[in-house]
């Protein structure tokens, strides 16, 4: 995956998202946002804000979806699952229900540190281990063994005993105690809610789960002339530019609506 910058525009629209990696429906959001992201690649740039979304049970209430403990979170990813056709574990609820959110937001900050192309890798990392496999990230040994395997990627350069350390001596913390500043003091309380801004428009706000169209036509209420990549997304560009991938995001790059082959190996 390559970095957020930005050439060949004299305008562009940044994108602050607001996010949580226990968030279901913003990973149902990711084929949208992959595809927004590749489209417009060279015309938008973005940054993650972590939102603390579950600090923990004992402080979790969620009146409108009628969940206050972990069971009743099942059937919620279930209908993430169902309206947006990714594939999410919701028996992680059941099995092994993650006490808070707040030690993972804590993690991706840790990687933030070090770059935010590793913050966004880490953060994709978290939410395919809970969503895909039903691992609890709220656990620290958890955090660090997916730690480790960003750490053993090639190429990567993320530092895993810099990670372990600034989980540890409270930089991390620190870095997210800023996130929870923001997202209170803009009156954020719903996940995910992506904010867009530009040099001649007033900001925009999108919360909740939208199509791609929806992010588009947000994206040209505020340049009209927004500039998008030339060649048609192929399968293997795609691949080649997000690495991992599920079939949900590779039929919405392609419009395919779950009729696409498998890529032969």
């Amino acid at each position: 995956m390559t970095n957020n910058q930005i050439t060949g525009t004299t305008d562009r629209v940044s994108i602050t998202y607001y996010t949580d990696p226990l968030c279901c429906w913003s990973w149902a959001l990711e084929p949208q946002w992959r595809k927004l992201r590749y489209v417009f690649q060279n015309a938008i740039s973005w940054r993650y804000c972590m939102g603390g979304l579950l600090p923990g049970w004992n402080q979790f209430s969620d009146g409108v979806n009628t969940v206050n403990r972990p069971a009743q979170m099942g059937p919620i990813w279930m209908e993430a699952a169902h309206i947006s056709g990714m594939p999410i574990h919701n028996q992680v609820w059941i099995k092994n229900p993650p006490a808070s959110s707040y030690l993972a937001c804590i993690a991706v900050k840790c990687a933030e540190l070090q770059s935010t192309t590793l913050g966004e890798r880490y953060l994709r990392l978290l939410r395919e281990a809970v969503m895909l496999r039903g691992e609890n990230i709220a656990v620290q040994s958890t955090l660090l063994k997916i730690a480790g395997s960003l750490a053993s990627t090639e190429s990567s350069g993320f530092d895993l005993n810099r990670f372990q350390q600034d989980l540890e001596n409270d930089r991390g913390l620190e870095a997210f105690r800023k996130d929870l500043n923001e997202v209170q003091s803009r009156g954020i309380n719903r996940f995910p809610t992506l904010v867009f801004s530009s040099t001649h428009h007033a900001s925009l706000l999108v919360t909740g789960y939208r199509p791609y169209t929806a992010l588009v036509d947000v994206l040209r209420q505020m340049i009209p002339e927004i500039e998008t990549q030339q060649q048609p997304i192929t399968q293997e560009g795609f691949i080649e530019y997000w690495g991992s991938l599920t079939q949900r995001e590779l039929d919405e790059a392609t419009n395919q609506n779950g009729v696409l082959k498998k890529l032969e190996a």
